[in-house]
This record gives C-alpha cells, sequence and structure tokens, in this order.
C-alpha cells in the first residue's frame, strides 16, 4: 500500500496557512499602525484641530461620514487600539447622542466580533487542544456561564477590552453568545460616552483655554490632556458597576446551590 502521509500532509499545508494568515495580517497591521504613529491621529487635541472641518462634512454629508466613522471604529476595535471610549465620545458630539451611541456599539460588537473569530481560528482552538486537563476544565467553566461573565465585563470594563476578546476566543465561547454578550454590554457604555460627548463644547472650550494661557506663558509643551472617561460621573459609573454586578447574580446562586447538600 503506498504511502499516503505526505499527501496527506500537503493537504492540511493549506488549511493551516489559511488559518494563520488573518492573524500574521493583523499583527502586521497593528505593527505597522504604531511604527508610523498613526494612532495618535485618532486623539482629542487632533480632533479639536478639525472639528470645525468634521462638522461641515458631517452636514453636508450625513449618511456617509457615519457609515466612515463606523468603518473606522471597527478597524480600530479589530486592532485593538485603545481608543472606544475616544471614538465613541466624538460620535455622540458629532452624530448627537442616540445616533453616535447606536452606531458605536454596533462598531465595537462588529470589531470585537472579528478579534474574536480571528483569535479563535488562528489561536484559540490550537492552544485549547494542547492545554493540559486542568486549563481545559477552567475553559469548561467558564463555556457554561460564558454569557453572562463577558457581559459582566462588558458592563464594568475592569479588564482591557481587547484582552476580554482574546481570553473569550482562548476559551472556546460560542460565537452567537459573544456576539450577543458584546452587544448588550455595549449598549448602555455606548449611550453613557455619547450621552457625554454631545457636551464636549464647553469641555473643549475650557482645554483650548488651558492651552491658550500655556502658549501665552512662553511654554513648549502645551498639549492638551484630556481623557473621556472623565466626562463621565461617578454616579454613571456607580449605575454601570451595578448593572456589571447583577449580570453576575446567576451564576453565584448557581454555583451556591451546586455546593449546597441537597440543592440544585
Amino acid at each position: 500500500m503506498p504511502d499516503t502521509q505526505p499527501k496527506l500532509d500537503s493537504l492540511r499545508e493549506p488549511s493551516r496557512l489559511r488559518r494563520i494568515l488573518p492573524l500574521v495580517l493583523l499583527t502586521l497591521a497593528i505593527g505597522s499602525i504604531f511604527a508610523t504613529g498613526l494612532h495618535r491621529s485618532l486623539s482629542f487635541e487632533a480632533f479639536i484641530r478639525y472639528q470645525s472641518w468634521l462638522q461641515g462634512l458631517v452636514a453636508a454629508h450625513r449618511w456617509v461620514m457615519l457609515g466612515l466613522f463606523g468603518l473606522i471604529y471597527v478597524v480600530a476595535v479589530t486592532l485593538s487600539l485603545p481608543v472606544s471610549a475616544f471614538l465613541t465620545t466624538i460620535g455622540g458630539y458629532l452624530f448627537g447622542w442616540p445616533t453616535g451611541g447606536a452606531a458605536a456599539s454596533v462598531a465595537a460588537t462588529l470589531g470585537a466580533s472579528s478579534l474574536f473569530l480571528i483569535a479563535r481560528t488562528s489561536l484559540g482552538r490550537p492552544l485549547l487542544q494542547r492545554a493540559g486537563p486542568r486549563i481545559q476544565s477552567l475553559a469548561a467553566g467558564f463555556r457554561r456561564q460564558a454569557f453572562l461573565y463577558l457581559l459582566s465585563l462588558r458592563l464594568i470594563p475592569v479588564v482591557p477590552f481587547w484582552l476580554t476578546n482574546l481570553a473569550a476566543a482562548f476559551f472556546g465561547m460560542r460565537v452567537r453568545s459573544f456576539v450577543l454578550a458584546t452587544q448588550l454590554g455595549m449598549l448602555p457604555v455606548s449611550f453613557a460616552f455619547a450621552v457625554a460627548g454631545s457636551g464636549l463644547d464647553e469641555v473643549m472650550s475650557r482645554h483650548e483655554k488651558i492651552r491658550a494661557d500655556c502658549l501665552a506663558a512662553g511654554r513648549s509643551e502645551c498639549s492638551i490632556d484630556f481623557s473621556p472617561g472623565s466626562l463621565l460621573t461617578p454616579e454613571l459609573m456607580t449605575a454601570l458597576a451595578i448593572l456589571g454586578i447583577l449580570a453576575l447574580v446567576p451564576v453565584a446562586l448557581r454555583h451556591w446551590r451546586g455546593r449546597v447538600p441537597g440543592k440544585g
């Protein structure tokens, strides 16, 4: 009987290449953006510089600009650039908080899903298959409550957005559960930043005055230091935290019932 192993290996190789290729392209894209400094263009200081021009474009071509905003948002999240809060705030300012918040939540979900699928296909399954029984048991436990865990992490972003996407991919979370939990979790967060962004005029005026005073004092370094998170009130952050904790209540109850004799 002829040896068919080389032929089988040659058939497997293209599938392996197709699996790894998206990850390679993603890594090259991230490296290129940071190497060229392109990520710095997505900053509050750059936005102030082009604010009037962008407002004019939105007034003349609202839906085209909304589509472009969504595309930039999806690409930024897929490339794991830490600009989601900034983009959501700007979206609320340029398009109004209802439209900007809705567009940001959908774009964030699409970008996160793209990164999730690339990571799960390229790394998640192969790594999990090679992991030891302890890791596989941990992954199985996560998958049983994956929807509620992820929903809570979206509402309380104690873990970086991109890292949550990669963790869900590694643990083998189902695509449908990932998309639904991400979309539900991003809605209140996106609208919170969009509402904050709709009142950005006063904030920009204050920062421009600080910069002008800095320049008048003869200083050379007068960049605008602004974080979108500073727009959120403690009350709103507390509300988001409560929502995230409530999402974990069913997990805690199920765990408790499993530990109490006679329960479950």
